[in-house]
């Protein structure tokens, strides 16, 4: 027999230690250590469950000059938004980690997605639902369309039953819902601890690399937003994807946190709807919440670029005097960090006293956005704010901050003004350095090239 050793685990957060200690060192909770025997050495492994051998060309080593450049062809997955994350379709053999709030949409956004590939066969192994619910589900999101003949449901928690059912089924692609509830017998822990998430996850790593099947796991998050788990989690995994966004709103965010295959930089808007989750095609529309012939205080907008795709976003500012003594900072989808130092250049270097007032900063539509092109809207909306004087509604800028005052210049310039052009605007503020490389005749809005913010505040306000 394996020799044993004992470990100690958190019921809370998972966390291991050699010793019991009374107050968790991960997550600060007592008496949350529990003693759990686990062998020395676990000889799991993704050919031994899964009954395959390994590849014969991957059993010697491979001179570079010899090795096959021919890309695999990526799997359609139908929905342009989902294509566009993953950086063209669903690459054969890989292994995706789908990670959300709970009640996101993250379930719903596979099975709907599934529903489509009929060409496919397709094991869907849900830890979490019965076949009730997933039947619910589907009834829901394809009233009017059959379920697929090639789409398989298997409610099972078990790695070795799960393993046993892909020898069966032989699927083309294989979704497991969630990672955090499978376990493995190999491993005396329950579901959800670290040891049992890394085994289970490598196993998963190897029956995908050596079948070339494509795995999409779905992962749980801690109360932070960080994938639960061990980090080693994301580090095994080919792709790993964040759905974001409030419950109570219509709008998710798909993104890249990484991408073995594509870019991470791109990003997927949705918007939930009773039968499902719609894929937004123009979302710089939906992202602006007012109306261009409005005019309120506060609010400039701004040309930001997610990936390839130029957006137009509303910031939202609001400057009040301190009621508490201490001013107050706050910050929705921008970096506060960013915001303090443009309210510092605005108070240094424009000479505008708000170190007394209130600030809070919102983008608008549930947008995080880390486009430095944003800075300039971010200063022309909280000036705005404070002298309680509207921004023309036909105005849209673009430009980056630096701290003595000047605007810089930006990338892809010219597809943020044909965007704002394209949406009725007609008037683009935009970094001096940036008209070198552009025909202000090509454009049919007018362009204004500042050098620094007061030029910019100049332009605005007069």
């Amino acid at each position: 027999m394996a020799k044993q050793k004992i470990v100690f685990v958190c019921s809370e957060c998972g966390q291991e230690a050699q010793k019991w200690v009374g107050r968790c060192p991960s997550c600060g909770q007592w008496n949350t250590m529990k003693e759990f025997r686990v062998p020395s050495a676990t000889p799991l492994s993704g050919a031994s469950v899964s009954g395959r051998k390994p590849a014969a060309g991957n059993s010697h080593a491979m001179l570079l000059r010899d090795v096959s450049t021919q890309s695999l062809p990526r799997i359609n997955m139908l929905d342009a938004e989902f294509n566009r994350v993953l950086g063209g379709g669903l690459v054969p053999g890989s292994l995706v980690l789908l990670g959300g709030e709970p009640g996101i949409g993250k379930s719903t956004l596979l099975l709907q997605t599934i529903l489509r590939l009929s060409s496919l066969r397709i094991l869907y192994v849900s830890g979490e639902e019965s076949y009730g619910q997933i039947k619910l589900r589907s009834d829901r999101l394809s009233p009017d369309t059959p379920a697929p003949e090639n789409l398989y449901l298997y409610c099972q928690t078990s790695l070795e039953s799960i393993f046993d059912e892909v020898e069966r089924v032989q699927p083309e692609l294989l979704i497991v819902d969630s990672i955090q509830t499978l376990s493995t017998e190999s491993v005396e822990i329950s579901a959800g601890s670290i040891t049992q998430i890394r085994e289970c996850t490598a196993s998963l790593l190897k029956y995908a690399k050596e079948s070339g099947t494509p795995v999409i796991l779905v992962g749980h998050i801690t109360k932070d937003g960080a994938i639960a788990g061990p980090k080693v989690l994301e580090h095994i995994v080919d792709t790993v994807l964040q759905f974001e966004g409030d419950r109570h709103h219509l709008y998710r965010i798909l993104r890249s946190q990484k991408n073995r295959f594509g870019s991470t930089a791109e990003l997927g808007i949705y918007e939930m709807r009773q039968e499902g989750l719609r894929p937004v095609d123009n979302p710089s529309e939906l992202l602006l919440s007012q109306d261009v012939g409005t005019e309120l205080s506060g609010v400039a907008v701004c040309g930001a670029i997610e990936g390839v795709r130029p957006l137009l976003i509303e910031v939202q500012a609001l400057v009040s005097s301190a009621a508490y003594g201490t001013p107050q900072r706050s910050a929705t989808g921008f970096d506060l960090r960013r915001m303090n130092m443009l309210l510092a250049v605005l108070e240094k270097r424009v000479g505008f006293k708000i170190g007394a007032k209130d600030v809070f900063l919102n983008m608008a539509g549930g947008l995080r956005v880390s486009d430095t092109a944003i800075d300039l809207g971010v200063i022309a909306a909280v000036l705005s704010s404070n002298v309680d004087t509207p921004i023309e509604r036909t105005t849209a800028m673009a430009g980056e901050v630096g701290l003595s005052g000047e605007i810089r210049p930006v990338t892809r310039i010219q597809q943020r003004i044909v965007e704002a052009q394209r949406l009725g605007f007609q008037r683009f503020i935009l970094p001096e350095a940036n008209m070198k490389s552009l025909d202000p005749h090509a454009f049919q809005l007018e362009l204004v090239p500042v050098r620094t913010v007061t030029e910019a505040l100049r332009a605005l306000f007069g």
